[in-house]
């Protein structure tokens, strides 16, 4: 078992004199114990009970005095340039311009065959045969984007939206063979008609529009011949 060492108690033996002067005034309080313990006790139970004098505050340090700043010169005021004055904000820009807004109603033609070719498209996947259905449904997606590329063309030039006018009467696709020949047809012509509109074009930009437009119905021609083709191996 362990032993704790405790550091005795300093107990005021004034109090303990009073006790017996009252009770034996003529015996010891404290046989045995010197004088001199006495008194150290009570020096010590005095200090103790001595106020303690407060300790007078530093002087606050004085602060330093901050040198003015002299105050900057005001900025002169830029002036900002007329609308007008700024790049892409001509009337008559080098691109999508007047020279492009001669051909608004073949981009229009453009945009209504697209969006119709499309439709044509959509129902033949919905008869085509399985391995077919994919590149069909290819196609009608890359029709959609000609015309959003077209329409964005439109705004650019006139700064109005078009609204393109497409019909919506039920399409009669008939034979499969037959219907990959029509639309071989439809997509060649496409290509064609768009890089003679290229060709007639004064715009760079809408030149090149027409020039990637043709090349991509090109290659649906292309895709349809392929089709065709592996009908044609099966009957």
């Amino acid at each position: 078992m362990e032993h704790t060492t405790q550091t005795p108690e300093v107990y005021d033996f004034r109090q303990y004199d009073r006790i017996w002067q009252r009770v034996a005034p003529n015996l010891e309080p404290y046989p045995g114990m010197t004088a001199s313990v006495q008194q150290t006790a009570s020096v010590r139970s005095e200090a103790v009970s001595l106020p303690t004098a407060p300790v007078p505050a530093a002087p606050a340090a004085p602060t330093p005095a901050v040198p003015s700043v002299p105050a900057a010169p005001e900025t002169p005021a830029v002036p900002v340039p007329a609308i007008s004055a700024l790049p892409g904000a001509e009337r008559n820009p080098c691109c999508m311009g007047t020279e492009a807004a001669e051909m608004l109603g073949v981009i229009t033609g453009y945009m209504e065959a697209a969006l119709s070719d499309r439709r044509y498209l959509l129902a033949l996947a919905r008869q085509a045969p399985s391995w077919a259905r994919r590149d069909l449904r290819d196609m009608a997606e890359d029709l959609q984007d000609q015309a959003r590329r077209l329409m964005a063309a439109h705004y650019l030039i006139t700064g109005q939206r078009c609204r393109p006018s497409v019909s919506t009467e039920r399409i009669y696709v008939g034979r499969w063979c037959p219907a990959l020949r029509e639309r071989y047809h439809a997509a060649a012509c496409s290509g064609f008609n768009y890089a003679r509109s290229a060709e007639d074009s004064l715009d760079p930009c809408l030149t090149k529009l027409f020039e990637e437009l043709s090349k991509q119905s090109y290659a649906h021609a292309e895709t349809l011949m392929g089709l065709l083709q592996r009908s044609l191996q099966r009957t």
